[in-house]
């Protein structure tokens, strides 16, 4: 079972970029397809991108489109959420997940692992 664990979030201004990092660790990372979700207070999870196992497929929900960039470097056993020009609503928690389906990482639902999210704050 593959443990993962997110970095990267903090307190930005509207406007601003942030990079934010999933290590994983205890499996084979490259069996896995990853995604990156959220989860804003009082509000259900929320899918936000996937990517598969060999990074050359992405898919993108239409709220982050054209903002968001995910990536993975299986040599470092990590994928990467890149933010472009964020907002307020981007607020929430972010989550990375991994599953061997890539399908089923298309879904906010049972994937293999979750990490323990890493709070981005938008401020106006």
């Amino acid at each position: 079972q593959v443990q993962l664990v997110e970095s990267g979030g903090g307190l930005v201004q509207a406007g601003d970029s942030l990079r934010l990092s999933c290590s994983a660790s205890g499996d084979t990372f490259i069996s896995y397809a990853m995604g990156w979700f959220r989860q804003a207070p009082g509000k259900e999870r929320d899918f936000l991108a996937a990517v598969n196992w060999g990074g050359d497929t992405t898919y993108y929900a239409d709220s982050v489109k054209g903002r968001f960039t995910i990536s993975r470097d299986n040599a470092k056993n990590t994928v990467f959420l890149q933010m472009n020009s964020l907002k307020p609503d981007d607020t929430a928690v972010y989550y990375c997940g991994a599953d061997k389906n890539y399908f089923d990482v298309l879904r906010v639902g049972a994937l293999a692992a979750w990490g323990q999210g890493t709070l981005v704050t938008v401020s106006s």
